[in-house]
């Protein structure tokens, strides 16, 4: 494993700590992902459950290799796992990572939690880790989540035509990013973001 990230990491927040993925919480996650709506855009088809245990064991063994590193989301008002997000193609090397692979359960879309998760694991990446990018991308038809990075300060930086085939479809790539320079004013934005969110829970 990387010495980049030291292991374990865990974030933690007003409403949210993201810790390590283990096996304990394959079942969990599993369970939780009947939803056919969060897996729209996603690279694995998580109703499928054989699919989703191959991907997250696949997160640990890319986690061993310092390629990933896989979180849990728990709420914290009721401990119960409310989705996975992860740091994606860590390279120490130019401090720059992406972040990606993020799920949670529809009940927790639009209320600030997500705000709050990424605010954590970008303070952890530009003030522990030094990074001089992170990267965040999308399909450029998932037009939710392409607001959703725009919302938590990632600057658009172009699509990438037709890079990847899923699911028998080509799909094309949008990019976002955002640079050491600006985590100042998005870190202010996220925290200001968040909080009036959680005052009207």
């Amino acid at each position: 494993m990387t010495n980049w990230i030291k292991h374990p990491l865990i974030l933690e927040g007003k409403k949210v700590r993201l810790i390590p993925l283990t096996e304990q919480y394959f079942d969990e996650l599993i369970r939780l992902s009947d939803d056919e709506i969060i897996w729209t855009f996603m690279p694995v088809k998580g109703t499928d459950k054989d699919k989703l245990l191959g991907a997250l064991n696949e997160a640990i063994i890319k986690r061993d290799k310092g390629e990933q590193y896989p979180f849990v989301v728990i709420n914290k008002a009721t401990e119960k796992v409310m989705g996975s997000t992860r740091y994606l193609h860590l390279n120490e090397e130019h401090r720059n990572l992406e972040i990606g692979y993020t799920w949670y359960l529809p009940e927790y879309w639009g209320k600030g939690y997500n705000e709050e998760c990424k605010y954590l694991l970008l303070k952890h990446c530009f003030e522990e880790l030094k990074t001089i990018r992170v990267q965040i991308i999308t399909s450029n038809k998932n037009i939710r989540s392409r607001k959703a990075i725009e919302r938590v300060g990632g600057k658009f930086e172009g699509v990438l035509r037709d890079v990847v085939i899923r699911n028998g479809d080509k799909r094309s790539v949008a990019y976002y990013s955002i640079i050491e320079e600006e985590w100042n004013d998005v870190q202010q934005m996220l925290i200001k973001l968040y909080e009036d969110k959680y005052e009207k829970l």
